[in-house]
């Protein structure tokens, strides 16, 4: 009989679960139907998230055998980590799964905004054809200044190709993170960031302080031919006026991977504005990203094997 209980809530990757299957006794329960929830939680060594499991209080005291809690994914706003280090619950993440696939998909939305691709779908008339060449005229890139919010793992990834495009790089970031930027990215204070960016790219978490961090003031302070992207965190940007900014000109695009809250309700403010790119947060899912999230499994494993994890049978 497999000694550990480990609960899954919102599913990992076919090859991981298959390994994670062989290694303990897994129960896979849906945020769609909690009627399971409590019968599973009260046998659970250890629990695997993702995004919208809130691993809180209540959820710690139904779960009085649990000693690790593993977040497939990078951020841990959604484990109240202080509530588990008191009950003694290792908290493990996977920071460094992710960063190459949020990279490049920052750089896809900043194309989609500012050099869209036009298709042509059938044929079309000569005229049509080259009046798409003398009207079309693309973003370059190169000679741009790129604005970094928040200069970790993925600000950092950011950063470095936009300096292989050409671009100029600054950054601001709340921590000193000089010793970790090993490549010419200016840092900047706030105000300065907003101002001289061309293209701004949120990296922060939501921390306290970080709630509409993004809001009419400094986005006053923005070029009005300036492109705002956010794969980050949908608190940090006040919506209602990012609206308003697209609505009155006093921004050129933006688009937006994550919301707050997701899904975004029929009264969310951006719907159906010209230049703004709403998607349902897809930065990180690409097969590679969710695999390597997925086998935080083996870590999981790991720990409840380790001397640290078996003290607490």
């Amino acid at each position: 009989m497999l000694p550990y209980v480990v609960v899954t809530t919102e599913g990992l990757e076919s090859l991981p679960l298959a390994w994670l299957k062989e290694q303990v006794k897994v129960i896979e329960l849906s945020l769609k139907d909690k009627s399971q929830w409590d019968a599973a939680l009260e046998k659970a060594d250890g629990i695997i998230v993702r995004t919208y499991t809130q691993v809180d209080s209540d959820l710690l005291t139904r779960a009085p055998r649990l000693k690790v809690v593993g977040r497939a994914g990078v951020g841990l706003e959604n484990i109240d980590q202080v509530a588990c280090h008191a009950r003694g619950i290792k908290v493990i993440s996977t920071p460094e799964a992710n960063t190459r696939a949020v990279c490049e998909y920052v750089f896809n939305l900043i194309f989609a905004l500012g050099r869209p691709i036009i298709r042509l779908r059938s044929p079309i008339a000569a005229d049509t054809f080259h009046q798409y060449r003398k009207t079309s005229r693309g973003l370059e890139l190169c000679g741009l200044t790129l604005g970094v919010l928040g200069m970790g793992r993925i600000g950092r990834a950011v950063s470095r190709v936009g300096l292989a495009m050409g671009m100029r790089v600054i950054y601001s970031d709340v921590v000193d993170v000089g010793s970790k930027v090993d490549f010419a990215a200016e840092s900047v204070g706030v105000n300065e960031l907003l101002s001289r960016a061309d293209v701004l790219s949120i990296h922060v978490s939501h921390r306290p302080g970080n709630q509409h961090f993004i809001n009419a003031q400094r986005l006053g302070r923005m070029k009005p031919s300036a492109l705002l992207i956010n794969t980050a965190r949908g608190e940090v940007i006040d919506a209602h006026a990012l609206a308003d900014a697209m609505k009155s000109g006093r921004l050129a695009g933006a688009a937006l991977d994550v919301h707050d809250p997701e899904p975004p309700g029929p009264d969310y403010p951006l719907w159906s504005l010209d230049g703004v790119i709403l998607a349902p947060h897809l930065a990180a899912r690409t097969q590679g990203a969710m695999d390597a999230m997925s086998w935080v499994a083996r870590d999981i494993v790991e720990y409840l094997q380790s001397p640290a994890g078996r003290k607490l049978l």
